[in-house]
């Protein structure tokens, strides 16, 4: 489990998530609380531990209002292995498609790629003395061995061996300095160009086709290029494979699969999309199908991934949907009782619009500032421009479909179309986008129903 984890209280963790997502506090204070349990769980001594399960939660919300964004924010907070699918886009086995294990198999993935790269970070400086020595001696190749029993003649202070150290003296302050980076030099790299391979087979077995090409690798030679590069990129180069050298992969497995059992977040989308609408025949006999796939992934199985076996008892699930059409009660009755906490969450009002645009760390307003600092403009926002913005958002989301923030989005890059286009060229070094500028802009677009249908 993350260190960091401890580092946080429910209340805490909900001022982090205040930085990025406006409102929702319903929704944040519950997967504060799941968080805060997976910490106070591994606190837990004896059998007891086991058996404490988490707490999955249903996040129920129309599309743009913040589901995705909490959970994305709330694994980054924890250092948790994450992984985000759709739930539409598996299929019951013996159908075309892919099983719901792979989703487990992808978090073990992505959480071995996560703890690969900690442990590059801890033995990078290590690395970095290595590739330096590595580099030294492409730059300056060491003189041949003196044939045995041959002593040169001569001062020993002078010998080859001295004079060779002395400049490999030289040569390292040098490259300290900067002095040789645009010195071009070889170095080998390993070849990519092992054939592609993709096994259809039944049970979702997607594995066997990297497994299969995993032992031909093994098999055959390794194959190795050889790149011409300048000095620091090489140093690069050398320095990535000196840590990997350094690095014990049997420990980072370990460690991966360790943090997905204890800490994973499994974030399922569109869930209401695999909810019968009570037939019993065409797609929903499928769409039932996937769920009860699903219920033991959920409620805790044995996943065999290409690292090894992985339970699935105590990884944290947190499923969301609009529940246009469908409601939570449509799911099958066994895996409604697998998340037993259901959020709603709130349509994003005008007020939540200007919160959006100005407060959190990444508001858009900000972002379109940003970019015009790489062209040397000044852009500024006043507060009537913020709240014709925001107005307009929630008119059009009323008028049309109602797709939440992600209006704000398309009002943006139409509004500021001209600038972002002209930037480069203008003499104009500070720009100030008004209420005014923002209800000349959007007009005629708000106004026309089939022109706002098609832009906005």
């Amino acid at each position: 489990m993350s260190e960091l984890i401890h580092e946080f209280t429910p209340r805490q963790i909900v001022d982090e998530l205040d930085k990025y997502i406006i409102g929702q506090d319903d929704a944040k204070r519950m997967v504060a609380i799941a968080l805060r349990n997976r910490w106070r769980r591994q606190q837990v001594s004896g059998d007891l531990r086991d058996e404490i399960m988490p707490n999955n939660i249903i996040l129920i919300g129309p599309t743009g209002v913040g589901k995705t964004e909490i959970s994305r924010r709330l694994a980054k907070l924890a250092n948790a292995p994450f992984v985000k699918v759709e739930a539409s886009k598996f299929t019951e086995v013996g159908y075309v498609g892919r099983d719901v294990e792979s989703i487990i198999r992808d978090l073990v993935d992505i959480s071995v790629n996560m703890v690969r790269e900690e442990k590059k970070a801890s033995v990078q400086e290590k690395a970095q003395e290595l590739a330096m020595e590595r580099l030294l001696d492409i730059l300056l190749p060491p003189p041949p061995m003196p044939k045995s029993g041959f002593t040169p003649p001569g001062d020993a202070e002078v010998s080859p061996e001295n004079k060779y150290q002395r400049t490999r003296t030289k040569f390292r302050q040098k490259l300290l300095n900067g002095e040789l980076d645009n010195r071009m030099i070889e170095v080998e790299t390993p070849s990519d160009n092992m054939p592609m391979m993709q096994i259809f087979s039944p049970g979702g077995m997607e594995e066997m086709g990297i497994n299969f090409q995993e032992i031909l690798g093994n098999m055959m030679p390794k194959k190795s290029k050889k790149r011409r590069v300048n000095v620091p990129e090489a140093m690069n180069i050398l320095s990535q494979q000196e840590a990997q050298k350094l690095i014990d992969m049997e420990e980072v497995v370990r460690d991966a699969i360790q943090r997905v059992q204890n800490s994973g977040i499994v974030f399922l989308d569109e869930i209401d999309k695999i909810a019968h609408s009570g037939s019993r025949h065409g797609p929903d006999v499928s769409r039932e199908g996937v769920q009860r796939d699903l219920l033991p992934v959920v409620e805790g199985t044995t996943v065999m991934t290409k690292y090894g076996m992985v339970k699935t008892d105590h990884v944290l699930f947190i499923a969301s949907g609009a529940f246009h059409v469908s409601k939570p009660s449509d799911l099958i009755p066994e895996l409604q009782g697998r998340f037993p906490i259901r959020v709603e969450l709130n349509s994003l009002t005008e007020n939540d619009f200007v919160r959006i645009l100005t407060e959190p760390e990444n508001a858009l307003t900000k972002q379109y500032e940003a970019l015009m600092a790489t062209e040397n403009l000044t852009l500024r926002f006043t507060e009537d421009a913020v709240f014709e913005i925001a107005k307009t958002a929630s008119y059009v989301n009323a008028e049309a479909e109602n797709i939440g923030a992600r209006r704000l989005h398309t009002i943006m890059s139409t509004l500021l179309e001209d600038l972002l286009f002209e930037a480069p060229e203008t003499d104009q070094k500070s720009i100030k986008i008004t209420g005014e500028f923002v209800k000349d802009k959007l007009k005629n677009i708000v106004e026309d129903e089939d022109l706002r249908k098609f832009i906005l």
